[in-house]
């Protein structure tokens, strides 16, 4: 590696010629020299991202001050699956000339600077702007290269670039799977300015803005508005309603996604991180010689919800969303199969009475779904017979309330899930605890299998989570946000549900165990 420039300019004949004069003075500026080599040699890169370390870190932002910083774990699939897309990413930047830098630090040999940035899932991705360490903002849009690039541009350069010439609008569209660009014969008009503003709040699709006529003709604009350009469906929407941010930001999120969208590593972050809350799944193996026939119906039933109800398909075949259907309490060997899921800050899942899938169907059932007709869908195993012989009572559906709600039993229950490890490794102590317990009069240690059973009254937001159900006719609820240990159980238990607990509902210790919500985007074992 060749000296910084400073040394360079430096470093002439008068140090080096045949008769050499080293003195002092120049020794030490040699030296330096070297060091600010060696230091720079420090920050390693693969595939055009830089490798950085906690010993290196804050030299790079110095370097680079709007850097993308990927914490990853070398055991992570997802992490895995970001690796050519972000690779590529990088490499889009350099050939834009861009000075943002993509970064990736190795989270597991990293922990404290991991610690220092809030980690807590892999890959966690973060944009330090301006060199600026203390509040990078959380990386929000999907995991592919041209997503990563535009969210970047959007976040460094203006919310809308300006079209002068023909080629640059079509070079736009052709580049990207969704652009929005506007028409506007006054730049400085109270629709642009609108539709700016709508710009600055969108993250993952870029904006164009353009006066010139060529542009409008060859697009066939005849007056102010705007057009939402994509390489599916209709190809193309015109927005026909008043030029207002909210109306534009609610036509933007009607049209930017397909009528059908499929679920994969790809499109799960556009999936969750959308402004559509309300989703509906057919999960259907795609080599079935049905495929196409059931596929066409979906697509002619979502046409009339589209900006309500986001249409889903799922691969049932595919490894990967084995536990998607678990979640939905379903096996391969059930579908092709229709459900109804809203993650707002309460999820409720919805099964159609039909399993038929026909247009005809699915419009009535997302129809009774938007009257707010339909009533949720709660999974349950079936009570086993020995759901009380051993020290941890085995909870179901079927026998949840009739359980917790024993005026005279006080209740305390673990909600897991058989595939969690914070739940695996709180096994052997929960046995315990039941142990402990086992012949009390007015005490019970359970657990329910929450993946396979659900309840109506208690919402189960991550793994394991713990609640407390006092004995006594008003059916309260106490989360516990203790110590997981025996001790701290006992002693939580002997007080009464007092020493670690809190009314449910209230803001405890944030929860170390598995976010429910993962599960379905296939992050469950990123904590």
């Amino acid at each position: 590696m060749e000296p910084p420039e400073a040394c360079r300019r430096q470093m002439s004949y008068k140090c080096f010629n045949n008769k050499p004069q080293l003195t002092a003075t120049m020794f030490k500026f040699v030296l330096l020299c070297t060091l600010a080599v060696a230091s720079r040699a420090d920050i390693g890169e693969e595939d055009g991202v830089l490798v950085l370390k906690k010993s290196n870190f804050e030299e790079a932002l110095k370097a680079h001050p709007n850097i993308l910083v990927e914490f990853y774990a070398p055991w992570c699939g997802h992490c895995k699956a970001l690796v050519p897309e972000y690779a590529k990413a990088a490499s889009m930047l350099k050939a834009d000339g861009s000075e943002i830098r993509l970064a990736k630090v190795d989270a597991t040999e990293e922990a404290d600077l991991a610690q220092e940035y809030g980690v807590r899932g892999y890959p966690t991705i973060k944009f330090f702007k301006g060199g600026d360490k203390e509040s990078p903002k959380e990386y929000s849009a999907g995991r592919q290269a041209d997503d990563i690039v535009n969210w970047l541009k959007k976040r460094t350069g203006p919310a809308a670039t300006t079209l002068g010439e023909v080629a640059q609008a079509e070079s736009m569209i052709a580049e990207n799977e969704v652009a929005v660009i506007g028409f506007f014969k006054d730049a400085e008009s109270e629709g642009a300015t609108a539709f700016l503003k709508a710009a600055e709040a969108v993250d993952d699709v870029p904006f164009g803005i353009t006066s010139n006529e060529a542009v409008f003709s060859k697009f066939e604009v005849s007056k102010d508005g705007v057009v939402l350009f994509k390489k599916f469906d209709e190809g193309r929407n015109t927005f026909d309603g008043e030029l207002s941010k909210t109306d534009l930001l609610a036509f933007i999120k009607a049209n930017q996604l397909p009528l059908v969208i499929e679920f994969t590593e790809q499109t799960a972050p556009k999936i969750f991180g959308g402004e559509i809350k309300s989703h509906i799944l057919m999960f259907v193996p795609k080599a079935a010689d049905d495929f196409n026939d059931k596929m066409a119906e979906f697509k002619k039933a979502s046409e009339g919800f589209k900006g309500k109800i986001l249409f889903i398909f799922i691969d049932s075949e595919v490894d990967d969303n084995q536990r998607i259907l678990e979640f939905f309490g379903l096996k391969k060997e059930e579908c092709p199969a229709i459900r109804l899921i809203t993650l707002e800050e309460e999820m409720t899942k919805y099964r159609p009475e039909s399993e038929a899938i026909t247009a005809d169907n699915i419009i009535a059932f997302c129809t009774l779904f938007t009257e707010g007709k339909l009533k949720p869908h709660l999974m349950s195993q079936d009570i086993p017979e020995d759901w009380d012989k051993n020290p941890v009572r085995v909870l179901v559906g079927k026998n949840f309330e009739e359980v917790v709600f024993d005026p005279k039993k006080n209740v305390f229950v673990e909600f897991y899930a058989p595939w969690c490890g914070h739940c695996k490794q709180l096994d052997p102590i929960w046995t315990k605890l039941g142990e402990k317990y086992q012949d009390s009069a007015d005490i019970v240690v359970a657990k329910m299998d929450s993946t396979a059973n659900e309840i109506e009254t208690v919402k189960v937001h991550s793994f394991p989570t713990l609640k407390f159900f006092p004995a006594g006719d008003e059916h309260k609820v106490v989360d516990y946000n203790g110590e997981r240990t025996l001790e701290g159980f006992t002693k939580f238990l002997e007080s009464g549900g007092k020493d670690g607990g809190a009314p449910a509902g209230e803001e405890g210790e944030e929860d170390e165990g598995i976010d429910v919500k993962l599960c379905m985007c296939k992050q469950a074992h990123t904590r």
